[in-house]
């Protein structure tokens, strides 16, 4: 019941937001010995509400927790310490943050949330009066104060002989909301019913929701101003970056007041948010360069202003800003945190524009953000943090990525850690991620490529990798049999979509991190076999493609490696029909067939994938111009 209430909270954005908020219930368990304890199962750290079962509870010892609260000081690294100590389980999760705080509240069931409508009330210059007339005396309001161990005190100080009965819920300013109750329901209900009257009345006050601006038109100079944006902001972070735009109509709105380089400065929806978007954001102009310049030189006079001894710089690179006119630009190091930025800055843009209409945005002071972003806990999980993975932060165009090498591409690339453009003329059914964006696209048509690009530079922000890899094979003929129409589809599609995408590729790959292309040839390019002139005539001519790209595209450092496969017998065009036919006709079965190579090894997608995959990582930075064979050793290539 405490994960299921815990996940009614979590699914709702507007109380919840990325692993954001906490629950816990009360109860008892026997030890090992058979002894009964009060135990406390609180949120576990990094576990997200939305999702929560129950092992993402951490079981603590409740009077162990209560004793803690009633020291007089107590550091946040030696609280962690402490409730490490505290947990029952040594395979449960480290409890919350929070775990002391809910373990001084008496009721069974505890809910805390970061709730939209409570916070953007007291972000407006007279959200405590209005908060407190609201609630009554069936709400505690509290002033800000950091979470952890001292909030704990605060509460445990403000509820001194207070009647715990008659209190429904406690307010903490700038920060969220906390209900309780001795069943789920109950406690669920509370947090429902004072979130709903605070959204009642901000909308109240406000006059209703904030109106949709007009989605900013499109413009086709913008996805390469991003990617020389995101390439900067990648140099400015320390390694490659995302970038997305948002020109909807919530954002455009935003984009579109005179003063919105003030707001987007004023600091977030909760401090909490600082973890993830820094504490205020950046302002670009028609040319975007200079408000990331700006940004940079305001960051480190925010770290100056508020730093010690004790702290490191992070990196001065923004997280989001306004681009004044067209909507709202979003910027993270991998997939996941730009998601998660993007989310917050809409729930940011909609709680400014409303706390606008009741009086001004007002969000907590930069030395209190700056506890939070600098806090020792986050610290000290940076320097926990796991290396990244090799492609982190790069974006890769794949097409023909439905299925076959294409596909297989895909998902190693996204494996590897690149978020991908994945283009195919047919739907890609499964291939949809937050880290993959699919767009059908004919590759043959120069405006379609142009739009794909287009859309996927402002979906991630740039590109560094492209995979030149749709085709297809005609069926055999000889050169008499050979028609027109065969002909001039094979050279359209495995010569002419190449130079098309690699063409409309070129600007945005200058602005890429290890820019690389990697062109899928064949082994019919150094061998190839009869009855197949349209195929091998067509790829023979993209190598050659590759070969002058490499030389117009070294000065610029973009890398240009073609890889020819052979026998990819997982790939479309090898039905069952196909190597049935192809075994007996040189005396072996298919399993024999499909490894007759030098190694005796049968050549998946997957493992080209791997090959191409690595010419555009690290290991091969120092290659261009490279025709690499993947097909278990062929003796006619060799």
């Amino acid at each position: 019941m405490r994960a299921y209430s815990s996940r009614l909270l979590g699914q709702d954005p507007s109380l919840v937001l990325h692993g954001g908020g906490n629950t816990s219930v009360k109860g008892e368990a026997a030890d090992i010995f058979g002894e009964s304890r009060r135990v406390l199962f609180v949120k576990g750290s990094g576990w997200d509400l939305k999702s929560i079962g129950a092992a993402g509870f951490a079981p603590t010892d409740l009077n162990y927790l209560l004793r803690l609260a009633e020291l007089e000081q107590l550091s946040d690294s030696e609280m962690m310490r402490q409730l490490r100590l505290a947990t029952l389980d040594p395979a449960a999760p480290n409890p919350s943050v929070e775990a002391i705080l809910h373990a001084l509240i008496p009721h069974r069931y505890v809910d805390h949330t970061h709730a939209d409508a409570v916070v953007t009330l007291s972000n407006s210059p007279d959200g405590e009066r209005i908060l407190r007339e609201l609630y009554g005396d069936e709400v505690l309001v509290l002033p800000y104060i950091m979470p952890g161990f001292i909030l704990a005190r605060q509460v445990a100080e403000a509820t001194s002989g207070v009647d715990w009965d008659a209190l429904r819920g406690i307010v903490l300013l700038q920060h969220g909301v906390f209900s309780f109750h001795e069943d789920a329901e109950g406690s669920y209900e509370s947090m429902i019913e004072l979130v709903d009257r605070a959204e009642s009345e901000l909308l109240r006050r406000a006059g209703g929701p904030p109106p949709s601006g007009a989605a900013a038109s499109p413009d086709a100079g913008l996805p390469l101003q991003l990617s020389r944006l995101r390439k900067a902001a990648g140099e400015l972070h320390g390694t490659p970056m995302l970038a997305r735009l948002d020109s909807g109509p919530d954002a455009a709105a935003l984009a579109q007041l005179d003063n919105c380089g003030k707001l987007i400065r004023r600091g977030p929806l909760t401090p909490d948010h600082t973890l993830h978007a820094k504490p205020f954001g950046a302002v670009f102009d028609a040319d975007p360069l200079p408000g990331l310049r700006d940004f940079e030189q305001e960051y480190l006079r925010y770290f100056r202003d508020h730093a010690g001894e004790r702290h490191q710089c992070l990196d001065a690179a923004p997280r989001y800003g306004v681009w004044r006119g067209k909507g709202m630009i979003y910027l993270a190091p991998n997939c996941k945190r730009l998601e998660i930025v993007a989310d917050i800055s809409a729930h940011t843009i909609r709680a400014i524009r409303l706390a606008e209409a009741i009086g001004g945005w007002r969000a907590l002071p930069r030395e209190k953000l700056f506890e939070v972003e600098y806090w020792e806990l986050e610290q000290a999980k940076l320097a926990r943090a796991r290396a990244a993975p090799e492609l982190q932060g790069r974006i890769a165009l794949v097409t023909g990525a439905a299925s076959g090498i294409g596909r297989a591409a895909v998902e190693e690339l996204r494996r590897r850690g690149a978020a991908v453009i994945a283009l195919d003329i047919r739907e890609m059914e499964g291939l949809e991620s937050p880290e993959t964006l699919c767009l059908r696209c004919d590759v043959t048509d120069s405006d379609a490529v142009g739009a794909a690009l287009g859309r996927g530079v402002l979906h991630f922000g740039g590109l560094d990798i492209l995979i030149s890899n749709a085709g297809g094979f005609p069926a055999s003929a000889s050169l008499t049999e050979m028609t027109d129409e065969v002909w001039e589809q094979s050279m359209q599609l495995n010569l002419g979509s190449h130079m098309k995408v690699l063409r409309a590729c070129l600007p945005m790959l200058e602005n890429g991190f290890d820019p690389a292309v990697v062109f899928v040839a064949s082994k019919n390019v150094p061998a190839p076999g009869p009855g197949a002139a349209a195929y091998s005539a067509a790829k023979a001519g993209l190598t050659q493609l590759a070969r002058v790209a490499a030389l117009e595209a070294g000065s610029l450092g973009i890398r240009v490696n073609v890889v020819h496969p052979n026998a990819v017998y997982d790939t479309g065009i090898w039905t069952d029909e196909v190597l049935n036919e192809r075994a007996r006709r040189h005396g072996m079965d298919v399993e024999q067939y499909k490894s007759s190579n030098l190694l005796g090894l049968e050549v998946s997608s997957a493992d080209v994938a791997a090959s191409i995959a690595s010419l555009a990582g690290a290991a091969f930075s120092r290659t261009t111009g490279a025709q690499i064979p993947v097909d278990g050793g062929n003796e006619r290539v060799i």
